[in-house]
């Protein structure tokens, strides 16, 4: 089964995720939008609005605790704090 992994971060994380992403075990896929928000940063390039990454990982269940690590060290969260990451449950389940 695979876990959606999300961030809202700064946008200049964008291009370090996708290169981080592509060497970790476990993704499946990673992709990254970008939108504004007024709320995460205090850095505004549009006024009110500062630019956004919206970052989605689909990730294998077994590796989610090291994608889930690998997305937060990207994204610098440790000095930073400026964003958050989420991990969602199973996306898909069957049983029998």
């Amino acid at each position: 089964m695979q876990v959606e992994i999300g961030a809202l971060v700064h946008k200049d994380c964008g291009p370090d995720v996708l290169e981080a992403m592509r060497e970790t075990e476990g993704v499946a896929v990673a992709m990254i939008e970008t939108g504004r928000s007024n709320d995460l940063f205090s850095d505004r390039q549009f006024g009110e609005y500062g630019e956004a990454a919206i970052i989605t990982i689909i990730a294998d269940e077994a590796h989610k605790g090291a994608v889930f690590d690998r997305l937060f060290e990207a994204c610098n969260l440790f000095d930073q704090s400026k964003g958050l990451i989420y991990m969602t449950e199973p996306v898909v389940r069957t049983s029998l």
